[in-house]
């Protein structure tokens, strides 16, 4: 049985004044998936994530959304002016206040002692506030969790604890994930499929995780010098010089072997993402 769409586009298209931001793209993720949107910077990732939320004003297209669908969204960032008094007790409780008991048991499941709660979020280290916030995110019992870049600023140890917990979260609760990350070499053994994002859906497929791959691998481009592609998926086109893919060999999933479902489309110059 074909698991529920909870939400879809078609043909999303996002301008700001003359330059599009993303063109023509189709989207859908379904309930209890997990869908990571990868791309260089400058691609759309993050006014992708606000234009499914109905954040983000659409040029054409449209975005249906599965009617009273419960959203936990945890941002890319969090700025907190130092001087402001906001204890994590009182960011769990906004927008709906919280019990001692519910707070506890909020930072309990993202793997925090009950402590944290008193402490100011200026105070915190990266890692603690992304489990606060994700906290926040799970409080409402979310249908899909929108994370947007959400290990930015974590060392390589607080990224893999992130994405371990993301993947219990779902398995647990069957929540939905929908992601955006660069660090492909982490976030593909949680993730169902991939969509490779430069302003329109460049390609996309389930990834098939290597088992020993070297640290890094360029993904858009000889300048990114970041992420290792570890799906394998499949052109019907070459890209230019600007956004040609550099994959790196992909072997079978420790602990499944996905088939690939990949896609390719027309190449597109980058885009301005906000």
């Amino acid at each position: 049985m074909t698991a529920p769409r909870l939400i879809e586009a078609r043909g999303l298209t996002v301008r700001r004044g003359a330059a599009t931001v993303l063109d023509g793209v189709d989207f859908r993720i379904a309930a209890g998936e997990i869908v990571t949107v990868v791309g260089p910077n400058g691609s759309g990732k993050s006014t992708l994530l606000r234009a499914l939320l109905g954040i983000q004003p659409l040029a054409a297209g449209s975005v249906t959304r599965r009617p009273g669908l419960r959203v936990g969204y945890v941002p890319q960032k969090l700025a907190v002016d130092r001087t402001m008094p906001l204890t994590a007790r009182r960011l769990l409780s906004l927008p709906r206040r919280l019990s001692a008991t519910q707070t506890a048991a909020a930072l309990a499941r993202v793997g925090l002692p009950a402590g944290v709660a008193d402490r100011q979020v200026a105070d915190l280290s990266g890692g603690q506030l992304q489990r606060v916030l994700l906290a926040r995110a799970l409080a409402g019992g979310p249908e899909i969790l929108v994370l947007d870049e959400p290990t930015q600023g974590l060392d390589q140890t607080g990224k893999a604890a992130f994405y371990r917990l993301i993947e219990d979260i779902r398995r647990e609760t069957g929540c939905a994930v929908l992601m955006v990350s660069h660090e492909l070499h982490v976030v593909m053994a949680a993730s169902d499929r991939v969509v490779c994002l430069n302003g329109h859906v460049c390609c996309e497929g389930a990834p098939q995780v290597v088992s020993a791959a070297p640290e890094y691998r360029a993904l858009f481009g000889p300048g990114t010098q970041g992420s290792l592609a570890l799906y394998r998926h499949v052109h019907d086109h070459a890209h230019d010089d600007a956004h040609d893919h550099a994959h790196g060999p992909a072997q079978d999933r420790p602990r499944r072997a996905e088939a690939d479902g990949g896609s390719g489309c027309a190449a597109a110059g980058a885009r301005t993402d906000a």
